[in-house]
């Protein structure tokens, strides 16, 4: 899953993608270097970052679907919101994949409007908002904590005719440094539940702080986080270097099949 972020003021690549011919190579790119999925995000949800209004996302949002519709018909595209109206409008501007941050949580129409929708859900964990979410976040077992999130909200869609979710962990929303590096080392947990895991580790202050770098000399720890969470059985790497990602998971997936016979 390649990023494409419509924001000013994203961690990584805020501001880079606002022109139309700039979204269309940005997007062609990632599909050459082999994207299987591109999520379109209208709003950062960096660590401090407030919310915008619900017609500043769709008035960023919008106009990059309907060119992304005309340029890549076939693509599969996911838009990042947290939204119910937001939903309801990109879902028929042509988006196929809606991917909530806040798992159903900061809408309480947006479980009903997939249910209506019946479009492909992203439900991640997130604790608090991305304004609140590092003031000193606790957990009593982080793993077995969004265990029992998951849980509670996979039933409840379920009940309402959701079937098709892909679970997201949420690295860096609302874990500290220790949070994230359990999460990883015991992402095989969420295999239970028999549903696709969506990892997104992509140049996060897990690496930036742990390594004293900066995002842009992130690349490097973002590929051995990619390796260890493809070892543990993730099913989606959401990225912002495709290529990079994508010889990972190749390397990965003949390793599987070499030892398999």
């Amino acid at each position: 899953m390649g990023i494409l972020n419509l924001t000013p003021d994203s961690f990584y690549d805020g501001g880079r993608y606002t022109l139309e011919e700039d979204v269309i190579q940005r997007v062609n790119t990632m599909f050459l270097q082999g994207a299987d999925i591109i999520d379109i995000g209208g709003m950062s949800t960096r660590p401090g970052a407030a919310f915008i209004s619900k017609d500043e996302e769709l008035k960023r949002l919008l106009p990059a679907l309907k060119i992304l519709r005309k340029e890549f018909p076939e693509a599969v595209l996911s838009v990042d919101t947290f939204r119910s109206q937001v939903t309801r409008e990109v879902v028929h501007a042509g988006a196929d994949i809606i991917n909530d941050i806040s798992g159903g949580m900061q809408d309480a129409e947006m479980i009903s409007t997939i249910a209506d929708l019946q479009v492909p859900y992203i439900m991640m964990h997130m604790q608090g908002t991305p304004e609140t979410m590092q003031k000193n976040p606790e957990y009593r077992d982080v793993v077995k904590d969004i265990g029992m999130f998951f849980a509670r909200q996979i039933e409840k869609m379920k009940t309402m005719g959701i079937n098709d979710i892909i679970l997201d962990p949420g690295f860096g929303f609302g874990k500290n440094l220790d949070h994230n590096y359990q999460l990883l080392n015991e992402l095989e947990y969420f295999n239970m539940f028999e549903l696709p895991v969506l990892v997104g580790v992509s140049r996060k202050s897990m690496i930036n702080k742990l390594l004293g770098i900066k995002p842009e000399e992130a690349l490097n720890g973002t590929t051995i986080l990619n390796v260890l969470a493809l070892e543990r059985g993730v099913d989606i790497l959401r990225v912002h270097d495709v290529k990079e990602a994508r010889q990972a998971v190749t390397i990965m997936e003949k390793l599987k099949y070499i030892t398999k016979y």
